[in-house]
């Protein structure tokens, strides 16, 4: 097989790879903009992982082909449900949003785990028949979906005067606030569709890459959604270039054993280069101050 037949044969699996990536990170991206950092993202795709595959396993030989997209509104349901305790910790009470958003990624597996062992009685849920199914040439709808995600997320921050003064909310919430605009709910918003997201990100990734959820189905890749935020500059096409840079690397992961000219790379550099991108591009880009310039910081009135 030669170089562009692997490249062609890479193209769905990466797609694949980057869908959930993609969609966590637009959520991220929204948070940030308002002014809140969503470190909860991987236990929140845990979350949505689990239960798009509990539900899809209980909902397969019952609702036939809505079992997928039942499990995926399910998923982004309880993503968004669990975001609430980020948001009324790092919000209302202003804690400290990465001790809180670490909270509830140490609070996923635990959840999870009992979940799956009350409805299933083993530590992962009971593998389904059949995952999503991909679409014409080998593509799963996910990819449509995301950039469908992306789009609406982008017109919405840039053409409507509801991401105008979400974002200036990250900006400068004092001055926002003195315009009219209801900084807290609007960050609330925000932090409630970036669970969303996740959730129904972690559904994404559980019905097309694996076949049942474990502790381990998600495996760094909110972070790593975390890290194309970054990487993106908090900007839509950023984001889409930075998770289709962590895609591809993973995916040749899998791919490498087709490719005699990197034989000499094992597979786990392809695996570890995510994170290396990651470290690379932090030392890079530090000193360049392109986030919101309030992001992280707890909005105190008056």
């Amino acid at each position: 097989m030669n170089f562009p037949q692997i490249v062609l044969g890479m193209i769905p699996s990466i797609l694949m790879i980057v869908a959930p990536i993609l969609i966590a990170a637009t959520g991220g991206m929204i948070c940030e903009r308002s002014g809140v950092v969503n470190i909860a993202l991987e236990g929140l795709m845990a979350f949505g992982a689990f239960t798009a595959a509990a539900s899809h396993r209980l909902l397969e030989t019952q609702a036939g082909g809505l079992s997928v997209p039942l499990a995926l509104l399910l998923a982004a349901a309880v993503g968004g449900l669990f975001s609430v305790i980020h948001a009324f910790a790092s919000i209302t009470l202003n804690a400290d949003q990465v001790i809180s958003g670490t909270g509830i990624n140490l609070l996923a597996p635990g959840i999870t785990v009992f979940a799956c062992q009350i409805i299933f009685q083993q530590e992962r849920s009971q593998p389904f028949k059949l995952g999503m199914a991909p679409s014409i040439g080998g593509i799963y709808p996910t990819a449509w979906l995301a950039l469908a995600i992306l789009f609406l997320s982008w017109a919405m921050l840039y053409k409507r005067p509801w991401g105008l003064r979400l974002r200036s909310c990250g900006e400068h919430p004092q001055a926002a606030a003195s315009a009219g605009i209801n900084v807290i709910r609007y960050r609330y918003a925000a932090v409630i569709v970036s669970g969303i997201l996740a959730g129904l990100a972690g559904g994404c990734l559980v019905l097309t890459q694996t076949i049942q959820y474990t502790v381990n189905t998600i495996n760094g890749k909110g972070f790593i959604a975390l890290a194309a935020v970054s990487f993106g500059r908090w900007l839509p096409l950023g984001i889409l270039g930075s998770s289709l840079l962590f895609g591809t690397s993973a995916a040749l992961a899998v791919y490498i054993v087709n490719i005699e000219s990197l034989n000499f790379l094992p597979p786990e550099f392809f695996n570890a280069l995510p994170y290396i991108i990651t470290l690379v591009t932090l030392v890079f880009f530090s000193g360049k101050d392109y986030a919101p310039k309030a992001s992280g910081l707890p909005y105190e009135k008056g």
